[in-house]
């Protein structure tokens, strides 16, 4: 069977060496999705608690995120800098967001977290501290807030 299949690969090559081809560039073929980032915000919440933290929660995503402090030269912000950015000076919208955010961090986490700044600080990565925000703006949401 060997021996066949070896005969028709010449036999293929000799009755194909007449037919010009050029050399196929991959990178004309093969493209990967082009990396836009974070679109725009889909919808807000109709409450303004849960819209705030939905809005916090999209600023770390397109601005980045810090720890530290709460906001860097670069212009990322840590977890409550967000929110009071996106708060815009209403300092009462702005309490009512950190509270709900801390009792969503403590619900995930326990009550041995003693603040929103302090959680925001002890993790190394952005991953838990955007997934916390936004599970914040649901809980107001669904309170109503």
């Amino acid at each position: 069977m060997t021996v066949r299949l070896d005969q028709a690969a010449v036999a293929y090559e000799v009755n194909t060496a007449h037919l010009g081809t050029e050399p196929v560039n991959l990178a004309d073929i093969i493209t990967g999705p082009v990396d836009t980032g974070p679109g725009p915000l889909p919808y807000l919440y109709p409450t303004p608690v849960a819209a705030l933290l939905q809005r916090a929660h999209h600023r770390l995503l397109t601005g980045d995120w810090c720890r530290n402090a709460m906001s860097d030269e670069d212009g990322a912000r840590c977890m409550l800098g967000a929110i009071r950015a996106e708060a815009r000076g209403d300092r009462g919208l702005e309490a009512s967001a950190a509270t709900i955010l801390l009792e969503a961090i403590r619900r995930r986490f326990g009550d041995n977290v003693d603040s929103v700044p302090s959680f925001n600080d002890a993790h190394a990565t952005s991953r838990t501290p955007l997934r916390m925000v936004d599970q914040a703006a649901g809980l107001a949401d669904a309170r109503g807030l």
